[in-house]
């Protein structure tokens, strides 16, 4: 499980990330990324998987689940990049990501947060 220091939980926070409108996008999921940070503070994550893409939360669920797991390997790592000098990111699955498997998520994920300038 993600520690709880990393998680993005509030709607105003998802909110904000949503509003700077930048976006990167591989392999059926969607990286937004929030603004830089001015301190020291932990990159807040969040990961979402509308109710639009599948209406099973069977399905919805595990596919959060990979993309959180995959996520925290990344930190346990400290293999980010340059994606801790945001404040906050969200990674959004769609329905092309709904039937991979854990590698084909883990390497979609480990692009998007290699990818980030």
């Amino acid at each position: 499980m993600l520690p709880k220091q990393y998680r993005l939980k509030n709607r105003s926070a998802f909110k904000a990330t949503y509003r700077v409108k930048n976006s990167f996008h591989k392999g059926g999921i969607t990286l937004f990324i929030g603004i830089l940070k001015k301190d020291d503070s932990p990159t807040k994550v969040g990961f979402v998987v509308s109710k639009k893409v599948h209406k099973r939360a069977v399905k919805r669920n595990r596919l959060k689940r990979l993309m959180r797991e995959s996520y925290r390997l990344l930190l346990k790592e400290n293999n980010l990049g340059n994606s801790q000098k945001y404040l906050s990111l969200i990674f959004v699955g769609t329905d092309k990501a709904l039937g991979k498997s854990f590698k084909e998520i883990d390497a979609s994920i480990k692009k998007l947060v290699q990818g980030v300038q």
